[in-house]
């Protein structure tokens, strides 16, 4: 177990959610039908997708309902403000975290590698969340919301749990980066994503 990791999941959660609530909030009206990195999925997809996610963490946490929807089926149909959708969720997300011990090793979680330690199992969920947040921001033509601050233990995270998730199609297999890639890009590759 990290130390880093260990002492500072909240923040990186709590970045995670402003990256994603932040890149929402800038999409354009025009902008919810264009295409995403994500393959075939649209901004508004990304959004369901990314706030069924949030949801499905909440429900492992507090036994509280899952997702309406599909999360990996996304309709491309948000009733209301988008902006408000995903707040509801990761406003839910928060509180489950927040009864949370910071040391506990066994956090359920929605994935099939079963109860984490609560470092790698919120470093999932806000991994979930700020790659959601970058795919939405170059979609609509925003600053990227990832720094190399949160790359660097999302990182972390993502080598702990991604490889088995590649089978289910959660992630595109891995890109090559050259020596000279940041971590943001180094994330980014690991996870599928063409860095920008």
């Amino acid at each position: 177990m990290n130390e880093t990791t260990t002492a500072s999941w909240r923040t990186l959660l709590t970045q995670a959610h402003d990256a994603l609530r932040d890149a929402v909030a800038g999409v354009g009206g025009e902008a919810w039908d264009a295409p995403t990195p994500c393959e075939k999925w649209s901004v508004t997809q990304v959004l369901q997708h990314a706030t069924g996610d949030q949801t499905a963490f909440t429900a492992a946490i507090t036994g509280g309902p899952w997702p309406s929807e599909d999360p990996f089926s996304p309709s491309g149909r948000i009733e209301g403000d988008p902006a408000a959708h995903l707040a509801v969720a990761l406003d839910a997300s928060a509180r489950a975290w927040a009864t949370v011990d910071d040391d506990a090793e066994q956090v359920p979680v929605p994935l099939p590698q079963g109860p984490m330690p609560a470092w790698l199992a919120a470093g999932a969920c806000a991994l979930d969340a700020a790659v959601h947040a970058w795919d939405i921001a170059v979609a609509t033509g925003q600053p990227s919301p990832l720094t190399p601050e949160m790359a660097l233990p999302l990182m972390e995270v993502a080598t702990q749990i991604v490889e088995p998730l590649r089978a289910y199609g959660a992630y595109a297999p891995a890109l090559e980066t050259g020596d000279d890639a940041d971590a943001v890009a180094v994330l980014l590759a690991y996870l599928g994503r063409r860095p920008i």
